[in-house]
């Protein structure tokens, strides 16, 4: 496949996941006012549950000012570019997939808190009263899902060497 098209496709799956993240939010804080009721139940493991995260992944680096948010909105920016370099360079389709997810879930955090000044996190999962993650939104889970298959291709795909040519055995 041509590489150029392999990009259009990374680059593809950034777009839907930021359009269906950016979607969902609307949803959540238009459709169902959300932000205003609080909680909806879904089903007995899973509710939806308005977070306004003023951090990043986990809450972590929480922005408590208008500069602390900006710096927010740099950094996440610097890292969503770097990504979008890296998903340029490279030459794999299910890598390039998978940091076009990290991309447009980024895109769709860092438009959040450009826009409202936090990410709005909404999906709860739980077991009872075990929650095996904090509350979280679709761009969350693409990053990590695309995170993950970047690690398990670097751990569990090698690339087979290069054989060099070996003269054909003389026949006696």
């Amino acid at each position: 496949m041509n590489p150029w098209m392999k990009r259009a496709i990374g680059l593809l799956v950034a777009v839907v996941v930021y359009a269906i993240d950016q979607g969902i939010k609307g949803w959540i804080t238009e459709g169902i006012d959300l932000d205003r009721i609080g909680q909806v139940y879904v089903l007995p493991f899973f509710n939806l549950t308005w977070t306004q995260n003023f951090g990043v992944s986990l809450g972590l680096f929480t922005a408590g000012s208008p500069e602390g948010r900006w710096a927010l909105v740099a950094m996440t920016g610097a890292i969503a570019a770097f990504v979008f370099v890296w998903l340029l360079r490279e030459r794999k389709l299910p890598e390039i997939a998978a940091l076009g997810m990290v991309l447009g879930g980024a895109a769709g955090n860092i438009r959040d808190r450009f826009g409202v000044g936090y990410v709005i996190d909404y999906a709860d999962l739980h077991f009872g009263a075990w929650r095996p993650f904090l509350i979280f939104n679709l761009a969350d889970a693409a990053i990590t899902i695309g995170v993950l298959i970047i690690l398990a291709r670097s751990l569990f795909s090698r690339d087979k060497p290069e054989t060099e040519a070996q003269p054909a055995p003389i026949a006696d």
